[in-house]
């Protein structure tokens, strides 16, 4: 069967994922509903199939939304990789181990963020291998999507409530603080991202909080967590739009990405600045409220 994937809902798809996957409201969840609430059936219909282009292309969507991401944080990636390379030039005067003292005062620190990224993005990357394509096709769709927005909605009001109750002397650490062990909880929270409606960035956001991060550290911690795992299952499934499944959207698929991209990159610089001040409880609120409405539209 020829795919069919019209420009207009490349670029409607392309703008609600670059938006989605940043904001704490889930893009997986808005990829299930939006189609289906304007009645496009021809996506709609393909996302029961284990093996569908419209998969395809939301992968082809996610490169761009990754590839957003380190347009932004770009000086940051150049300074945690030349720390790599230091930390590496320090392993000819004091020997392999020297990697993997994370908690030396004389350690690169930019190299520490980086091993600290690393060790957060192991769970999901495990998890999603083995388990992401049952999941999708058990949960990916809008009943259940729906119900789970709700469902992240109550996560981003319990986390908000829970970091009020450490107090106003809370102290807040920064990512050069983070332990090994704290890194691979808040990585792991990112599996609740598998099933549609949770948000991957809320569900780190809400982590990091309890871990004692600030709205601003918790909010760059889930972005640049986020970059490596999107780009890698990304580029991992990509050779699969240039097979039979990519037939019909290769175009629709680059012109999708590209506005994925683009929006990314203008979410991540407002979510930034928005969590400087401000708290998840709005998005918490459309979630509940958009949950709810979705719910009895497609019960």
């Amino acid at each position: 069967m020829y795919a069919s994937l019209s420009f207009f809902q490349a670029i409607v798809m392309g703008v609600i994922q670059g938006v989605t996957e940043l904001f704490p409201v889930s893009s997986l969840g808005h990829g299930v509903l939006v189609p289906a609430l304007l009645g496009w059936h021809n996506l709609v219909g393909s996302q029961s199939v284990k093996q569908s282009f419209f998969l395809v292309f939301l992968v082809g969507l996610h490169v761009g939304t990754a590839l957003g991401l380190v347009l932004f944080y770009r000086r940051t990636w150049i300074a945690l990789f030349k720390g790599f390379f230091t930390q590496l030039r320090r392993v000819r005067e004091e020997g392999a181990a020297s990697l993997w003292r994370l908690n030396d005062a004389t350690i690169n620190q930019n190299y520490r963020v980086l091993i600290i990224l690393a060790i957060g993005s192991v769970p999901v990357g495990i998890v999603g291998v083995v388990l992401e394509s049952k999941l999708r096709e058990l949960f990916a769709k809008p009943l259940a999507a729906a119900v789970f927005l709700m469902v992240n909605g109550l996560i981003l009001l319990l986390g908000e409530r829970l970091r009020r109750t450490r107090g106003r002397h809370a102290r807040f650490q920064n990512l050069n603080s983070l332990s090994p062990s704290t890194a691979l909880g808040v990585g792991s929270a990112q599996i609740l991202a598998l099933l549609a409606g949770i948000s991957r960035s809320g569900v780190t956001m809400v982590a990091g909080l309890l871990s004692g991060l600030d709205h601003e550290g918790a909010a760059n911690f889930s972005f640049l967590l986020a970059t490596p795992v999107i780009l890698l299952a990304g580029l991992y499934k990509l050779p699969e739009l240039f097979g039979a499944l990519g037939n019909g959207v290769r175009v629709q698929t680059l012109v999708g990405a590209l506005f994925a991209m683009v929006t990314a990159y203008v979410a991540v610089r407002f979510l930034t600045r928005w969590f400087k001040t401000k708290t998840l409880t709005p998005f918490a609120v459309y979630c509940l409220i958009a949950g709810a409405l979705c719910a009895v539209r497609f019960a």
